[in-house]
């Protein structure tokens, strides 16, 4: 087991100063987590951001009701610093709100992954390069309390106690594998992708709103998202706590026209009555509504790839190239020592297995490769991963 860590819990601009003196005066990269509440809160925003640094120690931020004073405050000293991260995406984006961005990056969980790990979660590589056992429990827990329980303030700081270690032994690691480079490319392309601003969230995004085939289903679904949105940042609660995704599209679905109708649609959501009345309401008021406002029934888009049913049935040849190029990366990944995934994204291969031409002549390893960079591979992956594509998309063609 681990011992207990040694932390200061800083939640005042005052203490946000003494802690980023410090902070400057360590040594290295610096640490770094964050705990979020997106299943409490409105939005995905820090409420704790764990930072450590050699000759400095461990620090818990708590942002919460001074986030300018920290983005001011830790600005000065974390902004284009070396930072370390287990599994970075969604701390990046987190911390960029509040103003913080790294100038170099190590993430441990995907290092973990390139080195062909296939349980990368940080307790298990610690516990295998560091030979320390994490406590776990806390991580799924409403970071936005305050005070913080001093067991959850424990686990926060163990999420950050042993990443210098960790990182360093997976430098080695992959170093002695020949996948240094490779992780270098995907931690530059993680920067980039968290430094721009995500597309904001809309209606079309809820899961299973594409199965409703009216106007008037997707008008429903429209404003109850609009409503739970709008519900959600007032009352700075998670939308899914008000409303879930799946109530949403069944009773766009059912356009329910009495409150216990509605509550049976959304069952799981265990709803009061004075909720239902409430959605109930914004369903009446939608139809209500002039059905020339009412949106559109999106066409599928023609450039995406199609089902796998509708794929194999009617692009016979192309789902032959596409099977052959999983079959042959697979076994490449394998012998690498590597997830396939990871070699590469299986989005990206569809993406790129439908693009391809179905006449003409052979699809060249240079074709390939413009394909998969323009479909988002980094250079390492487009370079193990293009012959294989092209030598797939020849031996089907050929047959």
């Amino acid at each position: 087991m681990s011992a207990r860590p040694e932390y200061q819990l800083v939640d005042t601009p005052a203490a946000f100063a003494t802690a980023a003196g410090a902070l400057a005066g360590g040594r290295g990269p610096l640490a770094v987590d964050t705990e979020r509440a997106s299943t409490y809160r409105y939005g995905d925003r820090a409420f704790l951001v764990q930072v450590r640094r050699r000759g400095a120690g461990t620090f818990l931020i708590a942002p919460e009701g001074h986030r300018d004073a920290a983005r001011d405050v830790f600005g000065e000293v974390l902004n284009g610093e070396e930072w370390i991260i287990h599994a970075a995406k969604e701390d990046l984006r987190s911390l960029a709100e509040l103003g913080l961005h790294p100038g170099r990056l190590f993430d441990t969980e995907l290092a973990s992954r390139l080195a062909g790990f296939s349980r990368p979660n940080l307790a298990a590589m610690v516990e295998r390069f560091v030979g320390v056992e994490l406590e776990k429990g806390h991580g799924h827990e409403n970071w936005s309390t305050t005070p913080l329980p001093p067991a959850w303030r424990e686990y926060a700081a163990l999420d950050v106690e042993y990443l210098h270690d960790l990182a360093e032994a997976l430098t080695e690691y992959l170093d002695a594998s020949g996948k240094l480079d490779f992780a270098f490319e995907e931690f530059e392309h993680l920067m980039r992708a968290a430094a721009e601003s995500p597309a904001p969230k809309t209606w079309r995004d809820v899961k299973g709103v594409s199965t409703l085939r009216s106007k008037a289903s997707l008008q429903v679904a429209r404003e109850l998202w609009r409503e739970r949105d709008a519900l959600g940042r007032d009352t700075d609660t998670s939308p899914s706590r008000l409303l879930s995704n799946q109530a949403i599209v069944e009773i766009a679905r059912a356009q329910p026209t009495a409150p216990s109708e509605l509550t049976r649609l959304a069952s799981r959501d265990r709803m009061r009555p004075r909720d239902a009345a409430r959605w109930l309401s914004v369903v009446e008021r939608a139809l209500a509504a002039d059905a020339a406002t009412w949106p559109e029934i999106q066409a599928p888009d023609p450039a995406a790839a199609p089902s796998k049913s509708s794929w194999e049935r009617y692009h016979h040849e192309s789902w032959q190239v596409l099977q052959a190029s999983r079959a042959s990366i697979a076994q490449l990944a394998e012998d690498i020592e590597m997830q396939p995934e990871v070699l590469l994204a299986p989005a990206v291969l569809r993406e790129v297995i439908w693009q391809a031409p179905e006449s003409g002549p052979h699809w060249g390893t240079h074709a390939v490769a413009r394909s998969l960079a323009e479909a988002g591979a980094r250079p390492w992956q487009v370079d193990y991963t293009a012959p294989l594509i092209a030598a797939a998309h020849a031996a089907v063609r050929d047959a």
